[in-house]
């Protein structure tokens, strides 16, 4: 028994998927141009397939899992589950603008022509807003509609905002907020949940040590009991005698968006010879 898991044959998922899966500690020979692989160390085998076409090959269970960004999903309106927003590829849908023209709320979005390869989440988009326009669906270089005469506005991914520039638009709504999800068939078989539940397992370990450090410290016994409360760690941190009298060795895990601001406190608090550490996984 094999869990089939669809990942995008190319495009900005393809590799962290890939890496995703490795750093999980499966091993998979994807040779160029192969369409489907098998790894050597897991029950697992893997489909290579167009990011548009992941979320019907899940709905009809060809495949039983796949990797795909949250916005194609909402897009396609499959009958799939979503099991694991998993951190990467991290992107935005926005509607741009001409630069030259202003802009004060949505509103003046009324009437317009908005070209876009998102139709059925930019029309839902629209209708909560209230707002009446024409919506031009065009698949690939959305960018350039409103040079040619062919949109007034484009409603397109965005991730560091260079394409628009470049191409004379400014960003001024932002529809959807859009990363790589897993998914799955809503009916597996109770076997290959099973090997789901294995593989999430894996997955959580890593998502764990990436928003996690390992931090170690030397600190003043006096101010033992303050550096505790600041780093609670999984459970309490780890306290060690150093040979020096008056000093300890403290050892804990910061959540990574709260590392500068308890480094800060550390050092107020006398904490000498901080050392940070990634961590690799995490089971907790």
């Amino acid at each position: 028994m094999k869990l089939k898991i669809a990942i995008q044959k190319s495009g900005r998922l393809s590799e962290e998927s890939l890496r995703l899966l490795k750093d999980c500690g499966i091993n998979v020979n994807n040779g160029i141009s192969k369409l489907k692989t098998d790894a050597d160390n897991f029950p697992i085998e893997i489909f290579f397939l167009r990011d548009d076409d992941i979320p019907q090959y899940i709905e009809d269970g060809v495949a039983d899992i796949g990797i795909v960004g949250e916005n194609v999903l909402l897009e396609k309106n499959k009958k799939v589950k979503i099991i694991e927003k998993l951190g990467f590829g991290k992107c935005r849908l926005s509607i741009a603008l001409p630069k030259e023209v202003k802009y004060n709320s949505i509103k003046a979005l009324n009437g317009k022509r908005i070209a876009t390869s998102y139709s059925t989440i930019l029309s839902k988009y629209l209708k909560e807003q209230k707002v009446k326009a024409e919506i031009h669906e065009i698949s690939g270089s959305v960018e350039i509609a409103p040079g040619i005469g062919l949109a007034d506005a484009i409603c397109d991914l965005v991730s560091s905002g260079s394409t628009l520039f470049s191409n004379g638009l400014k960003e001024v709504e932002v529809v959807l907020k859009s990363e790589a999800i897993l998914i799955s068939n809503q009916k597996l078989r109770k076997e290959k949940i099973e090997i789901l539940n294995k593989l999430l397992f894996r997955i959580k370990a890593l998502r764990s040590a990436k928003n996690n450090k390992y931090i170690l410290l030397n600190a003043p016994n006096k101010k033992l009991d303050t550096i505790c409360k600041i780093l609670p760690g999984m459970k309490s941190p780890t306290i060690l005698p150093l040979a020096e009298k008056g000093w300890s060795s403290v050892h804990s895990v910061v959540e990574e968006n709260q590392f500068w601001d308890i480094i800060e406190k550390l050092k107020t608090n006398g904490a000498q010879g901080i050392l940070v550490v990634p961590i690799e996984k995490m089971i907790v």
